[in-house]
């Protein structure tokens, strides 16, 4: 262990580097081309052989112990957010790694650079798969949209495409780290349903015949009002959030609205809590379009299963703190986060845990975010998770074998996950109008 963490200190300089080349260019998901390319070239710097995504950003290599066991997945995510608030966002297209990606990424060439040196893995068995992951944040809908449409990517998040393609076939379990306040697990995080949601009225002239019209901006609004009017129902158990923004309200100020646009989630702790609150939602948007003779379009993506952490691997991060950081505070909280990340796609066919590490201060997803102390968010972390490789690799791979005996699936391998996430799709008008003005609906 000490070796590897001798090594992580080795290449301290070039973990720092990464973060700050990464955070001074950010990129949304599935646009990460520099990001991705920086990555690809550090990584071929210190002898790694690489197996690129083709056509979307993101990578992985296998680094092999030439000792028969398991094989453990590390990942760090190349995407950003988009808050043009932010004072060092990108002034063209207000992404910035107010999610702390960039320290992810660059702990993540920590742990490739420490794996390279000489001896380290002479302990380990088994196989050490390494993995930058474009696409996490579930944002730009419509842009991602389009990639499906044209079949450049099945899911909008990139570990649930990565796990369509086939590339975590030959993983038995594994871990990413993000980047928090404190070095810290939790139970797990919520899932969602991503929604994109369009109006349809009909465009009139604003001031001389809007009697003519259908107001689609008006349906929009009662829509969102209406989703607030149900948020009592929601169970506190099922952790549900629902947040809704309007991308497009109407072209100009003298024209009744044709068409207006919304996007959101619907969060859950559970796929049954999720789907019972879209329904609710559904009933709520197409209330609104009916109150005015209005349509709506409502595409429902599946979004991100519930993250739910492996209890055994929760315990091993505890443990890996002890060895590789013992004068580091470790916590465990004892909820779920109501945030949500497409790792949780991943929990649902393999044993995954997703900690936390320091080193960040601000508001997650603010225009006030920073990472703070990169040696905790960048060295450190690449510390913590090689002792939780070590733990697991060690000793014949005992523990890494234990964690995979007693991991209960929720889904029979990707082919269920994907038919299932598959299954919640659905899109189209929710209103069919009839000549005797009545009107059926579809929730």
């Amino acid at each position: 262990m000490q070796k590897l963490l001798n090594a992580v200190d080795k290449y301290r300089k070039l973990i720092l580097d990464s973060e700050r080349y990464i955070w001074q260019n950010p990129e949304t998901g599935y646009k990460e081309v520099k990001t991705s390319k920086y990555m690809q070239e550090t990584f071929e710097s210190l002898g790694y052989e690489l197996t690129l995504a083709g056509n979307i950003p993101g990578f992985y290599t296998v680094l092999d112990t030439g000792r028969p066991g398991p094989m453990v997945l590390i990942m760090g995510e190349l995407d950003s957010i988009i808050c043009p608030q932010h004072p060092e966002c990108d002034p063209k297209t207000g992404a910035v790694h107010s999610c702390g990606h960039n320290a992810q990424c660059a702990a993540l060439v920590g742990i490739a650079a420490a794996l390279k040196e000489p001896n380290v893995l002479d302990d380990l068995c088994g196989k050490i798969k390494l993995c930058a992951v474009p696409a996490e944040e579930l944002l730009e809908i419509e842009y991602r949209s389009e990639l499906k449409k044209k079949g450049i990517i099945k899911y909008f998040g990139g570990k649930g495409e990565f796990l369509s393609r086939g590339y975590f076939d030959d993983v038995d379990l594994g871990f990413m780290v993000h980047t928090g306040a404190g070095f810290a697990v939790r139970n797990g995080m919520v899932g969602c349903m991503a929604k994109k949601i369009t109006y349809k009225g009909k465009a009139s002239h604003a001031g001389g015949s809007p009697w003519n019209g259908i107001n689609a901006l008006y349906a929009a609004a009662n829509g969102l009002n209406a989703i607030n009017a149900i948020r009592e129902t929601f169970q506190e158990k099922d952790i549900i959030r629902v947040h809704p923004i309007m991308t497009e309200g109407g072209a100009m100020v003298n024209a009744i609205p044709g068409s207006a646009t919304l996007e959101s989630y619907v969060r859950g702790k559970t796929f049954e809590g999720i789907i019972d609150a879209n329904k609710k939602v559904n009933r709520a948007l197409i209330g609104a379009a009916l109150s005015l003779g209005a349509n709506v379009d409502i595409t429902d993506f599946p979004g991100y299963a519930p993250v739910v952490n492996d209890r055994n691997l929760m315990e091993v991060t505890k443990e890996a703190m002890a060895l590789a950081l013992p004068d580091r505070e470790f916590t465990y909280y004892d909820v779920t986060s109501s945030g949500s990340s497409d790792i949780g796609d991943l929990c649902t066919v393999m044993p995954i845990v997703h900690p936390n590490a320091a080193g960040m201060t601000g508001t997650s997803h603010g225009s006030d975010y920073y990472i703070a102390d990169p040696e905790s968010a960048c060295v450190d972390s690449a510390k913590m998770q090689l002792g939780m490789l070590y733990i697991l690799l060690k000793d014949n791979a005992e523990r890494a074998k234990k964690v995979v005996a007693e991991y209960k699936p929720l889904f029979n391998g990707k082919e269920g996950y994907m038919e299932y996430m598959d299954s919640l799709m659905d899109s189209g008008n929710r209103i069919e109008y009839t000549e005797d003005g009545n009107a059926g609906v579809r929730l």
